[in-house]
C-alpha cells in the first residue's frame, strides 16, 4: 500500500509544479526593477538631449557669426547709400533755393587763373593714382598769380599744400591743407583745398577716409568751383571699396545737379568712369 500511494503521490507532484510554472513565467516585474528599467531609459534620454543640444549650441554659434558678419558689411553698404540718398535732397532744397538768383556767366579761361582751365593735369609722379588726373588744383606760375600770391597769403597757404600733394607728400599736404581751410575758411580755394585733402587720402591709399573728405566738401558747398570734382573722386574712392552701384549713384548725382556745365576734360573721366562701374 505504501509503495501505491507514493506512485501516485509523485505523478501529482509533477502536475502541481507544472500548473504553476506558467504563472510564474507571467508574474509582472516588481517596482523596483521597473524602476531601475526606468531609470536606464531616463539616462539614454538625458544623454541624447544633452548631445542634441551642444549640437544645437554649435549650429547657432554659427549662425550668430554669419549674422554678425552680414550686419557688418550691410552696414558699410547702408551707411554711404543712405549718405548720398541725404546728399540728394539737401542740395535738391538748396538748389531750388539758388534758382531765382541769377547765375553769373563763366569766367573766360583767358581771365582765370590756370586751376580753373579745363587742361588735363598729369600725374606729377608715377606713384599718383590714375584717379589724380584730372584737372590743375593750383594757378599757374604767371607773373600776375605771382602777385596774386604776394598779395593774398591764403592763396600762398593753398598753393603751399598744393605743391607738397604733388610732390608725394600726402601726409603734409593734408596738414597744411586743412590749417588753409581753417585759417581762411571764406576763402576761394576752400573747394579745391577740400576737394584735394580728399584726393590726397584716396591717392595714399586710403579710399574710406577720402570718400568722407570728398562727401563732406560737395556737401557743404555744392556750388563750390571743386564740387562736381569731389563727387567724381567720390565715385573713385567707392571703386576701391568694391562698391560699383554706389559710384554709379555718385556719377548720376553729377550728371543730375551739373549737367552740362560740366567741365568738358571732367565729362570724359566721369564717362570713362560710367563704363569702368558698368553704370546702367
Amino acid at each position: 500500500m505504501k509503495s501505491a500511494h507514493w506512485r501516485f503521490a509523485i505523478p501529482a507532484a509533477a502536475l502541481m509544479s507544472a500548473a504553476f510554472t506558467p504563472a510564474l513565467a507571467q508574474r509582472p516585474p516588481s517596482p523596483e526593477q521597473r524602476i531601475a528599467t526606468l531609470e536606464q531609459q531616463l539616462a539614454a534620454s538625458q544623454a541624447s538631449a544633452v548631445l542634441l543640444q551642444q549640437r544645437l549650441d554649435s549650429i547657432e554659434q554659427q549662425l550668430q557669426q554669419l549674422i554678425n558678419q552680414g550686419e557688418v558689411n550691410g552696414h558699410r553698404v547702408t551707411e554711404l547709400d543712405s549718405q548720398v540718398s541725404t546728399l540728394r535732397s539737401d542740395v535738391n532744397s538748396r538748389l531750388s533755393a539758388l534758382e531765382a538768383r541769377p547765375v553769373a556767366p563763366p569766367q573766360s579761361t583767358d581771365s582765370v587763373p590756370e586751376a580753373q582751365g579745363a587742361a588735363v593735369e598729369a600725374p606729377p609722379k608715377p606713384k599718383v593714382q590714375a584717379a589724380s588726373a584730372s584737372t590743375p588744383e593750383t594757378p599757374s606760375k604767371s607773373a600776375s598769380s605771382t602777385e596774386t600770391a604776394v598779395s593774398d597769403p591764403g592763396e600762398e597757404a593753398y598753393s603751399e599744400g598744393f605743391r607738397l600733394w604733388r610732390d608725394g607728400k600726402y601726409d603734409q599736404a593734408i596738414t597744411a591743407l586743412r590749417a588753409f581751410v581753417s585759417a581762411f575758411p571764406d576763402h576761394r580755394r576752400v573747394s579745391f583745398a577740400k576737394n584735394l585733402i580728399g584726393r590726397a587720402l584716396l591717392d595714399k591709399g586710403q579710399p574710406r577716409p577720402a570718400a568722407e573728405a570728398l562727401l563732406a566738401n560737395y556737401r557743404s558747398n555744392p556750388k563750390g568751383e571743386r564740387a562736381p570734382d569731389s563727387l567724381y573722386y567720390l565715385g573713385q574712392a567707392l571703386m576701391k571699396l568694391n562698391q560699383p552701384s554706389q559710384a554709379c549713384k555718385a556719377y548720376g548725382e553729377l550728371d543730375d545737379v551739373y549737367g552740362a556745365s560740366v567741365r568738358p576734360d571732367l565729362k570724359t573721366l566721369v564717362a570713362k568712369a560710367e563704363a569702368d562701374a558698368r553704370c546702367s
